[in-house]
């Protein structure tokens, strides 16, 4: 029952243990894949802007996933990312349809325009 209570305030326990365990997944990567996935996480908590716990937790285990395997194949960390990490980001980033804080702001933005336009076909 206070699990209840408490998920009730903090979020899902098991969100948080998830989250955990692929955080400790990209920090147990050998060099460099570590310090590629670790900029690409930070990167991802910014740009990325999901709501939803569960959508965030997701991305977090496949970043993780797509290193482990990078470095389980040898695979370049330029193989992966090519010429530009920051287009790679953000293309990895819009695969994850959740729910981002900019969401409410983009229908702010939406209806104070289309507020301005009916009080000018009004004038």
């Amino acid at each position: 029952m206070a699990a209840k209570w408490i998920e009730a305030i903090t979020g899902s326990l098991e969100q948080k243990k998830q989250y955990k365990e692929a955080k400790a997944r990209l920090e147990a990567l050998p060099e460099p894949y570590r310090t590629a996935a670790g900029g690409f996480n930070r990167y991802l908590m910014y740009y990325g802007g999901v709501t939803d716990g569960d959508t965030m937790v997701q991305m977090l285990a496949d970043l993780a996933d797509l290193w482990e395997r990078a470095a389980v194949d040898g695979t370049g960390v330029s193989e992966i990312v090519g010429d530009d990490p920051v287009e790679f980001a953000e293309s990895f980033a819009q695969a994850y349809g959740g729910k981002r804080w900019i969401d409410k702001e983009r229908a702010r933005l939406v209806e104070a325009v289309n507020d301005a336009k009916r009080r000018e076909a009004g004038s």
